[in-house]
């Protein structure tokens, strides 16, 4: 039985997501005043105001994979832009031309590798988003093999201290291995 509609296509809950949220309110949300919130609609991060006394991580239909990518992205965002709706990072919605797409893909290598090591810490599968299905043709595995160069190089040099707490915290409620991480880092 589905529990909600995304575009008239209907999808269940994924229980694991509570499970992920309230993990990333015991690990954040004291020392960040950050809490991960189910959306409806479009991701997006929020900084605190005065409706709201604590910052959003607001990821879309309540999906799993969503989530993570939002995370990623708050791990690698300094001080200065997590005061900054979105991070006032640049973006350009789905039909971008080959320019933009290229200039995308080479944003979105760090958050994306970031993605790839909590989705392995969560036993979840992960794959790479060029997010344009209706702009140019990406190299998706150009992408990919960024990607993957991205996460090599954090296992070796280390992730971001905020992106490693919560890798950590993954682990330990999920229970996988850092094996795991390592060799799919390295699978060709």
């Amino acid at each position: 039985m589905a529990n909600f509609e995304v575009n008239g296509q209907a999808f269940d809950n994924d229980p694991q997501v509570d499970i992920l949220m309230a993990l990333f309110d015991k690990t954040f949300y004291q020392s960040f005043n950050t809490r991960l919130i189910r959306g409806e609609d479009e991701p997006v991060y929020l900084p605190a105001s005065a409706a709201v006394p604590y910052h959003q991580i607001v990821f879309a239909h309540g999906f799993f994979s969503s989530a993570l990518h939002e995370i990623a992205h708050w791990c690698i965002a300094g001080a200065r832009r997590r005061l900054l709706e979105d991070y006032g990072y640049w973006y350009c919605p789905d039909g971008r031309d080959a320019s933009q797409q290229a200039k995308f893909e080479q944003v979105e290598v760090r958050p994306q590798a970031i993605e790839w090591a909590l989705a392995v810490a969560a036993g979840r599968r992960f794959q790479v988003s060029t997010d344009n299905l209706n702009g140019a043709e990406p190299d998706r595995e150009g992408f990919t093999r960024a990607v993957r160069a991205q996460l090599n190089d954090y296992l070796a040099s280390g992730f971001p201290p905020r992106a490693q707490m919560f890798i950590d915290a993954l682990r330990q409620t999920f229970n996988t291995s850092a094996q795991a991480l390592i060799t799919q880092a390295q699978a060709a």
